[in-house]
């Protein structure tokens, strides 16, 4: 890659809370030195629609809870030269692997009927196709990867950036650790 070339950069963010995405939001003034050393092509937080056809780092958070998360997950990995999962949910599961232990059933009528007061009852159109179980990212695509905590900091995110575009291997156990 030359010196002039922008390294691509995509994110998405699966099951979980968007605080990775946000952590990555408070790089703040960092993000201008970023912008000038990636192409952001694909993220929650632009306004790019599709993933290119090939990425140079993919970032993921969250855990895999859905039919879509799958799928976003595998062409994620098809078309990311480095795929990076970001935050415990992507690592663990973590919160949203708590339904783990409930069957899908029990889970819709929890939602949809027991805590609901107005109109209690399971939508018929709408609903994601959700997996059981919920996984963690690397149980269905290889990753290159794991950037720990929940959220990791901005300055967690900004070393492993840095170190990526500087060529170099980060190793983010030295500087954050799983829930920190």
């Amino acid at each position: 890659m030359s010196a002039t070339e922008k390294i691509t950069l995509a994110t998405a963010w699966l099951d979980g809370c968007s605080g990775c995405h946000m952590s990555f939001l408070d790089l703040d003034e960092r993000l201008i030195t970023l912008a000038e050393l990636v192409d952001v092509v694909y993220s929650p937080i632009v306004d790019t629609k599709e993933l290119p056809q090939q990425v140079d780092v993919g970032i993921l958070e969250g855990a895999v809870s859905s039919e879509e998360d799958l799928a976003k997950a595998r062409m994620f990995r098809e078309r990311c030269k480095f795929l990076i999962s970001l935050g415990d949910c992507a690592i663990t599961g973590n919160v949203p692997s708590m339904r783990n232990m409930f069957d899908l059933d029990e889970v819709f009528d929890r939602a949809f009927v027991e805590t609901v007061q107005a109109q209690p009852q399971r939508p018929t159109e709408g609903l994601p196709q959700l997996l059981q179980p919920v996984r963690p990212i690397h149980h269905v695509v290889p990753v290159d990867l794991v950037v720990q905590g929940c959220p990791p900091s901005a300055d967690t995110i900004w070393y492993v950036l840095t170190e990526l575009m500087a060529g170099r291997a980060p190793d983010p156990t030295q500087i954050t650790r799983f829930g920190a």
